[in-house]
């Protein structure tokens, strides 16, 4: 087992790094730059006298890497590990963390042009179909997920899978971040420096979705044959297929999807707030 010191921390916290992963690895890993900063900024917000810690603040004492895995042999790709947080009264805090990092979201809206504008008349929501091994499940139906690539177009499965079904494609200029709406920028530094994200299950993992929008208005025949086209029934051996479900119904049918429900939460309090 390897033990290397995080650079620059106070008090001064130890790694122990499994034998397959190199302290260069870990310190460049995106995923756990952002924790470890994030983190140390929240506990660090502990010195003001108003926050509820201040009397008794808990430190970042040490971190136990336990296991990793790598995307395609090389890249890191997840890190499962044990951080110690407590404070000088033997009082601790939950540390059991995955680290996967951040992905993106797409709402994905679609309605006849020859419906009144600025109106939900008969708009569609595009939902993926796809086996996710994690939920015990060989169909789930959630938004689109993936990234932002580096000229800007969403990029990912899904989006090669809308690509190739519909044609649409999704740059970054047409999309709204429903998350910036809705979340405020930190005001000072002494708020904690979170991401303006969606976090699906931040009692044990990191990762963080931003949530957008993206609306367009496509002829009447073409959302119809995309209607009988995307039905989310697979052909034999298909991994990921599309399906396009009635606004006002996603919540139903993509209910088991946290990013679903988020999403459908946002735009209706950015819709009602006049800011989408």
């Amino acid at each position: 087992m390897t033990t290397f010191t995080i650079p620059n921390s106070e008090p001064e916290v130890a790694v122990n790094l499994t034998s397959n992963l190199s302290k260069e690895q870990l310190l460049s890993f995106p995923a756990f730059k952002t924790w470890i900063s994030t983190l140390q900024h929240s506990l660090s917000n502990q010195k003001d006298q108003s926050h509820p810690f201040n009397s008794a603040p808990y430190r970042l004492r040490k971190i136990d890497v336990q296991s990793v895995d790598f995307f395609g042999g090389k890249r890191l790709g997840f890190v499962k590990l044990k951080a110690e947080v407590s404070n000088d009264n033997g009082e601790k805090l939950p540390g059991s963390v995955f680290l996967r990092g951040g992905s993106v979201a797409m709402m994905l809206i679609l309605q006849p042009n020859d419906v009144l504008e600025n109106t939900e008349d008969e708009k569609q929501v595009i939902l993926t179909v796809q086996p996710r091994i994690p939920a015990g499940s060989l169909a789930l139906a959630e938004l689109p997920a993936g990234m932002l690539d580096d000229s800007g177009t969403f990029a990912g499965a899904a989006a090669k899978e809308i690509g190739e079904e519909t044609g649409l494609k999704i740059p970054v200029s047409d999309l709204i971040n429903m998350t910036e709406l809705a979340i405020p920028a930190p005001s000072s530094d002494s708020d904690e420096h979170l991401q303006r994200a969606m976090y699906p299950s931040p009692g044990g993992c990191d990762e963080f979705t931003p949530l957008f929008l993206w609306q367009r208005r496509v002829p009447r025949g073409q959302l119809k044959e995309w209607q009988g086209k995307l039905t989310g029934i697979r052909r034999h051996g298909e991994k990921i297929t599309l399906m396009l479900c009635p606004l006002d119904q996603v919540w139903k049918f993509g209910g088991r999807d946290a990013k679903v429900l988020a999403a459908w939460a946002l735009y209706q309090g950015l819709k009602g707030e006049g800011k989408i």
